[in-house]
């Protein structure tokens, strides 16, 4: 490399408008780290899959919900309900997404139920443990840029009532070769760089030092339309009682799904997206998989830094292949104290109802409703 080479990508993001540089650092934008995945890339030296033995998970690393109504699963509540009263608990949930296969609206303002959208039911929700408990848990939303505003708006005085939103990072595309991609307009095109955003966001967000200082002690984070993974007295009390820094949901199998699986790495027990299991690693090998619902130990996520993997990944944007680099917040399952508890994924106890298209919120409407009622999420009148 010359004395006085400039890399082209380099090159590129600074032809950035002063608003545009601004937005993007205001989000944990970081142009040296994009310079040098991007060089990476071109090389053909970046790696999504790992290296090394994968093995399917010992199954004593994989433990189930003790049933309800036994004595273990009592005990467990009791820890978990003395949490809630106790104001120990927040819900994250990750608000980002746009539903593309629902015409691609903001997913939080789809009607999840007639008359409710899953905004609404995750306020219900919190209403709901709030009359049962005597406590408001904390609801924080994690949004992007597309979702932020639409939010914001639907929330309206709700907003600062036990309810905080923050945005999660913001990166710009590239095209295949490494450079900065316009759109058809002319401008960068922005995207956010996935849920492994999180811990950074909330530093950003300045939510976790208050919530410590007032007794925090967990934060369950979940997907947005999967209603199924709230705040249970169960689950809580299976996590506080552990001790480990992340409690990492998983369902048994069923034919079609696909996802990130436990498998056994290097010493430890850890979730790989399929994408990044070696080639000679059949992931049908495990029968469960993650549901992206964890708990936290909350001092686990305080000042957390870890050295993120970041994913190429390629897309398709205006009809060009665009390149992109994400993250995922299951890598921190490589680095903290993790331990697996398999939920249900049935009835009124499920932990598991995704909704990804039209016709999946279809189907699953009797569910959502079911357990709707049966969590307080709906009044005797819907």
């Amino acid at each position: 490399m010359t004395s006085g080479y400039t890399d082209p990508l380099a090159q590129d993001l600074a032809t950035l408008t002063d608003a545009e540089r601004k937005e993007l650092e205001a989000h944990g934008f970081d142009a040296s780290f994009l310079v040098e995945r991007a060089r990476l890339a071109r090389e053909g030296t970046f790696e999504n899959r790992v290296r090394g033995k994968v093995a399917p998970p010992s199954p004593k690393n994989l433990l189930p919900l003790p049933e309800r109504g036994t004595p273990e699963a009592r005990r467990l509540e009791d820890l978990g309900e003395t949490a809630l009263r106790e104001g120990r608990c927040a819900l994250a949930v990750l608000a980002g997404g746009m539903a593309t296969r629902m015409g691609g609206v903001v997913k939080a303002l789809v009607e999840a139920l007639p008359g409710s959208t899953f905004l609404d039911l995750r306020l219900a929700e919190q209403a709901a443990l709030t009359r049962r408990y005597g406590k408001r848990p904390p609801l924080w939303l994690m949004t992007s840029q597309p979702t932020h505003g639409p939010i914001v708006s639907a929330l309206g005085p709700r907003l600062g009532d036990g309810v905080e939103v923050f945005r999660q990072g913001l990166n710009v595309r590239l095209t295949e070769d490494g450079r900065l991609f316009r759109d058809s307009s002319g401008s960068p095109s922005f995207y956010a760089p996935g849920h492994g955003d999180f811990p950074d966001a909330l530093a950003r967000s300045g939510l976790l030092g208050p919530f410590l200082e007032n007794g925090g002690q967990y934060v369950l984070v979940s997907n947005l339309d999967n209603l199924g993974g709230g705040l249970d007295p169960l689950v809580i009390g299976f996590h506080l009682d552990s001790g480990a820094d992340i409690t990492c949901e998983v369902v048994q199998k069923r034919d079609a799904d696909r996802g990130g699986v436990p498998v056994d790495y290097e010493g430890r027990t850890v979730i790989l997206e399929e994408f990044r299991l070696p080639e000679d690693f059949d992931a049908h090998q495990v029968r469960v998989f993650n549901v992206n619902t964890l708990a936290f130990t909350a001092k686990a996520l305080d000042g957390v830094k870890i050295p993120w993997t970041y994913f190429e990944v390629k897309k398709e944007t205006e009809g060009k292949r665009v390149l992109q680099f994400e993250r995922l917040i299951h890598e921190l399952t490589f680095h903290l104290e993790t331990r697996y508890a398999v939920v249900p994924r049935e009835g009124t106890a499920s932990r598991f109802l995704p909704v990804k298209d039209q016709k999946e919120l279809a189907a699953r409407a009797a569910e959502i409703e079911q357990l709707a009622r049966a969590r307080g999420m709906l009044s005797e009148k819907v």
